[in-house]
């Protein structure tokens, strides 16, 4: 803030250059009053609802312990089913929770979350479909509270409010845990009022089940800059809700936990998926948002642009350090305390105006967390030398193809994968659930009913295939011989170009405004 208020005082009397960092810090405070001023007007809905959920959990895996907690909170809001669909290797530990449970579950070979949607939305009878992430844990009447927006006949997607578990545990879940509640404060409730919440976060998400139908090929199938990826599947699904020409909103008061990384190799893959697959996602609904939502095209945009110009601060800070060009903004203090001192009180003036800066965007959080603040310079650094170069990566690295990069035994991303992404809505892999349970390999997917078991059956008694869960010798259902998935055979896709095109233009350009 220091900075930017000595570069606005050098623009406004005639003598100094545009300076990037001046446009930077113009475009945050900016974006930040219109998010204040939106976030204003939103309201949770209130009317209760009254409708048929099928909740659907995929999952590659999970602790035993975490996942049975998971499934236990969902099965005590009584959905009218509960479907898990396991992918990748067989896990004869999460089977064994849901027998426990008396969940109804799917295994499919095949790993992929978009193939195991598709199969659970197969499943599902439902009127409202529920998403809910296999590290999600619900809290009181999370359920109930998220499905009353649907109660509006224009709402297709709605998503809840979302924190970290546990996030005492070191500096990398408090800072997830304060870009989460910061997400919640500001932008979704913000997007919310506008009736086009952009990413409907797929922790928990809600769809009505027919739009989900209407969808699911071109969720499976639709690529763009020549590459289908696998991961952003909220996103996508958010998109394609946005163009049926349905809402999507934000209800606050459904609440859940989620898990976030402790390491910095862990957190650097989320976030590095997250940049793609959201710049991705951006380039690829432009041309609607400009048509139908121009201020969620100027949200989305900010997200590519300011990265950009911060690298551009970064080389104009270089530049004139390198050249001795440039205007000394701090020399009326450096002439009037001496170099050292007057150095110290720039640094010291830079320091606690950045903190101020940032505590007045942060000040909702703050007033929830008010220790917070003292972590402020850890929070600025992390976001600033941390955050944007993986979302600069991300945008050159969009259009490859990749895999989840956090779970093992998830999509890995590789050609083969995503041929078999594409195959897997002809079914050529996986067939219909029912067919699976023809087949032994899988629990029977049975409705959850008022007390906790499936519909029909005594507690206890919750595996429709009479053999029970097979042991670890059992053969996975396999494809019949006419229903082999097609061979594709990959060439370098030239369209993955088009990023590090647009992004290496904009640093040229960057470096010519300095030169």
């Amino acid at each position: 803030m220091f900075i930017f208020l000595l570069q606005i005082r050098h623009i406004a009397i005639g003598s100094g250059p545009l300076y990037l960092f001046a446009v930077f810090s113009a475009i945050v405070w900016l974006l930040w009053f219109i998010k204040v001023d939106l976030s204003r007007r939103y309201r949770a809905w209130t009317e209760p609802y009254r409708t048929t959920t099928s909740v659907i959990v995929p999952v590659v895996d999970e602790p035993a312990d975490m996942f049975r907690e998971v499934l236990d909170r969902i099965v005590a809001q009584q959905p009218t089913e509960l479907i898990v669909v396991v992918n990748g290797p067989r896990n004869h530990r999460l089977e064994a929770v849901c027998a426990e449970l008396g969940v109804g579950w799917i295994w499919t070979p095949k790993a992929g979350k978009r193939n195991a949607i598709r199969l659970g939305v197969e499943a599902a009878t439902g009127d409202i479909v529920v998403l809910v992430d296999s590290d999600t844990v619900w809290t009181a009447e999370t359920l109930a509270e998220l499905v009353k927006p649907f109660a509006d006949a224009a709402i297709g997607g709605v998503t809840t409010r979302q924190r970290i578990l546990d996030h005492d545990r070191c500096l990398i879940t408090r800072w997830a845990d304060w870009l989460e509640n910061t997400r919640a404060l500001y932008m979704m409730p913000a997007q919310s009022v506008l009736g086009h919440v952009g990413c409907l976060p797929g922790r928990t998400i809600a769809f009505r089940r027919e739009i989900l139908q209407q969808i699911m090929d071109r969720f499976l199938t639709e690529r763009f800059l020549g590459v289908f990826l696998e991961i952003s599947d909220d996103r996508t699904l958010t998109n394609l809700t946005l163009r049926a020409g349905y809402r999507t909103a934000y209800q606050v008061t459904s609440l859940v936990y989620t898990e976030a990384p402790t390491t910095v190799r862990r957190l650097y893959r989320q976030q590095l998926r997250w940049a793609r697959g959201s710049q991705y996602n951006t380039l690829r609904m432009l041309p609607w948002m400009l048509t139908y939502a121009p201020m969620l095209a100027v949200f989305f945009l900010a997200d590519i642009i300011l990265p950009f110009l911060l690298l551009g601060v970064g080389i104009g800070w270089a530049y004139r350090a390198a050249t001795g060009t440039g205007a000394n903004l701090y020399a009326a203090i450096l002439k009037e305390y001496g170099m050292q001192a007057g150095l110290g009180r720039v640094v010291a003036l830079a320091l606690v105006a950045s903190m101020l800066s940032m505590g007045v965007r942060q000040l909702r959080h703050l007033s929830e967390r008010p220790s917070d603040f003292l972590r402020l310079p850890a929070f600025i650094l992390v976001s600033t030398l941390f955050l944007m170069p993986v979302r600069l990566l991300g945008f050159f690295r969009m259009a490859h193809v990749s895999g989840w990069g956090t779970r093992a035994h998830a999509y890995g991303g590789t050609d083969h994968d995503a041929a078999a992404a594409v195959a897997g809505t002809q079914r050529t892999e996986v067939p219909h659930p029912a067919e699976l349970v023809r087949a032994g390999s899988v629990g029977e997917v049975a409705p959850v009913t008022a007390g906790g078991g499936a519909a029909g059956e005594p507690a206890g008694d919750r595996l429709a295939d009479p053999a029970g869960p097979p042991g670890p010798g059992a053969q996975a259902a396999r494809p019949s011989a006419g229903h082999q998935p097609a061979r594709v055979r990959w060439r370098p896709n030239p369209q993955a170009a088009w990023p590090y095109l647009i992004g290496s233009t904009l640093i040229v350009l960057e470096v010519l405004h300095h030169a």
